[in-house]
């Protein structure tokens, strides 16, 4: 390999933490916790190899928050109580054992919940049908259910759910930080995202209005575990469910996203797309990550996105990113960054790792 890394292995500081080096892993849904939602030693494994691997920062997959309407997959981990909660602190200790940053990535499915064992029906912000179908490799099958719409007392639940799982991720789990799931099609992206939006009350109409469960659920978090603990949010324009969804307004509701993101005090913004150097909205305009840092220039920018080519990881820390979070390079070089830094070849991935069931494999513990 030919390509000078140097900058990927410069250490960063977020609020106060400092992680080794640029390279993290992303969330990635794995399902393979306990029925009620606790997570495994197979998890603790898992996640572990990360930061043996190398990795400054490892980010769970998205753990659901309450008991209610918030879990999305069956044998999803959850944060809604504290027997889930103490279930992650071997996987925390695992992570952290390695000089690694743990982000525990907490989510609510909203409308595309497809398996859930608190309740039967779905809620959404409007009821309007989501597109697509239900994911089979997690245990998904035919189209979504036709959600019912969140009255005031369940939104304000679900912010209160929000904010109390990460309470738990922090005070008994003993995560380093949270990440906010506000991306691919989850509730809170279904808020901001004009078409599954249609409310007529503060929670939808303009983007500033349809932003808002995203920044009111970043307070109650930053309430709740403090202004020493990095939070931070995820932000993407596709869907699991709409791959190729773009933002109405362009650069304009870029501005608003972000801009209304640093002035609440998100210490990190993750953004994501397919190939995350590309042109966000226009041919020759900025990328998702440029824009991010352009519209809140103190936050600390984590891109996704095709990163896995490392030449490319290297160039997006001169687009705006600060941080490359790498899922699919990862499940395939576990030991990525000490890899790199001993010029080894990377392996290509291999996509049946992730069937016909999207759960760990004991395959990959091998690596």
């Amino acid at each position: 390999m030919n390509i000078d890394t140097s900058a990927l292995f410069a250490p960063i500081v977020i609020n106060g933490h400092v992680l080794k080096n640029r390279l993290s892993v992303a969330p990635m849904t794995r399902v393979t916790a306990t029925q009620d939602g606790r997570a495994t030693e197979k998890m603790t494994r898992y996640y572990e190899r990360f930061a043996r691997g190398g990795f400054g920062a490892v980010s769970t997959e998205g753990i659901y928050t309450d008991q209610a309407f918030s879990q999305g997959y069956h044998d999803q981990p959850g944060l809604s109580d504290d027997a889930q909660a103490n279930a992650w602190k071997p996987v925390v200790n695992g992570i952290k054992s390695h000089g690694s940053f743990a982000i525990a990535q907490v989510m609510h499915a909203g409308a595309i919940s497809q398996g859930n064992r608190h309740r039967d029906a779905t809620v959404g912000p409007s009821p309007i049908q989501p597109k697509g179908e239900q994911m089979a490799f997690y245990n998904g099958k035919g189209r979504y259910a036709l959600p019912g719409e969140m009255t005031e007392d369940q939104i304000a639940d679900a912010i209160r759910s929000f904010a109390e799982a990460a309470g738990r991720a922090v005070d008994t789990a003993g995560f380093d930080a949270v990440e906010i799931h506000g991306a691919n099609g989850y509730l809170l992206d279904q808020f901001l995202t004009d078409y599954a939006n249609r409310r007529t009350d503060r929670w939808g109409g303009s983007t500033e209005n349809r932003a808002r469960l995203i920044l009111e659920t970043f307070k109650a978090v930053r309430a709740k575990v403090g202004a020493k603990v990095p939070v931070g949010v995820r932000i993407s324009q596709g869907k699991v469910n709409d791959f190729g969804h773009k933002w109405a307004d362009a650069e304009r509701d870029a501005e608003i996203i972000f801009g209304s993101l640093a002035d609440a005090g998100a210490d990190f913004i993750h953004v994501t797309e397919y190939e995350a150097w590309k042109p966000a909205f226009h041919s020759s305009g900025r990328s998702l990550m440029r824009l991010a840092k352009d519209f809140a220039p103190r936050a600390t920018i984590f891109a996704n996105g095709g990163l896995h080519d490392i030449a490319q990881a290297v160039t997006a820390l001169d687009d705006g990113a600060d941080i490359v979070t790498i899922a699919r390079g990862a499940l395939a070089n576990p030991d990525l960054p000490k890899r790199l830094s001993s010029r080894d070849a990377l392996s290509a991935f291999d996509p049946t790792i992730l069937g016909p069931i999207a759960n760990i494999k004991e395959t990959e513990l091998a690596m």
